[in-house]
This record gives C-alpha cells, structure tokens and sequence, in this order.
C-alpha cells in the first residue's frame, strides 16, 4: 500500500509559479510510474504530466508544455511540479497518482491505470 501526500499549493498572480510536491510513505517509489492530474470545480479530472520510474521519461498534457516540469526523487520517496507561468486556468486541486504496471509515459494519461491516489493540493492563480 501507498500513501501519498500533495503540497505546495495555495494562492499566485497570474504569471507567477508554484512547486507542487508528493510525498509517498508504506513504499519505495523508485519502481512506481508517477502522474499528476487536475481537476476544476464542475469539470472532468484531466491529465497534466507523467514521469518513468527512473525519471527518465516525461509527458505532457499540451495545455501545460513548456510551463510545468515534471520530476522525481526517487532517494526521497517524493515526485515534484514545477508550475511556471501560471494562468487562470490552471486554477484546480492537483492530485498525484502511482502505478506499478509498465508503460510508455505517452500513454499514462487515463485515471484507470492508476492505483494509488493522493488528497490533492489546491492552486488558485488570480488574473
């Protein structure tokens, strides 16, 4: 079983950045494939970026390319978001997810393939 845990968030200006952090306890991470995903008030939770078990491999959802920079430590059980130039938009509680199965990140953008859930962290970007 894996715990995980999101911080980071809170309220920026438009244009500003946030580093968003997930921490994992009960197990190593370092052979989970780690994802974070976002949901806004009234909509769907979407994809925003994925990364390899050995963070070698990392994808993006087109909305956040080039802004946001997925990255893990596997030595500290923790998986990070970068968040730069952040627009309204970006406005929702970001959740980070682990999943042991094998698979090409570009293919790590369903919610059913992943196991393990955390709370979430919400992020507010004033315009």
């Amino acid at each position: 079983q894996v715990q995980l845990v999101e911080s980071g968030g809170g309220l920026v200006q438009a244009g500003g950045s946030l580093r968003l952090s997930c921490a994992a306890s009960g197990r190593t991470l370092r052979t989970y494939d780690m994802a974070w995903f976002r949901q806004a008030p009234g909509k769907e939770r979407e994809f925003v970026a994925a990364i390899s078990w050995s963070g070698s491999s990392t994808y993006y959802a087109n909305s956040v390319k080039g802004r946001f920079t997925i990255s893990r430590d596997n030595a500290k059980n923790t998986v990070a978001l970068q968040m730069n130039s952040l627009k309204p938009e970006d406005t929702a509680v970001y959740i980070c997810a682990a999943d042991r199965t094998r698979r090409a990140v570009v293919d790590r953008t369903s919610q059913s393939q992943y196991d393990y859930w955390g709370q979430g962290t919400q992020v507010t970007v004033s315009s």
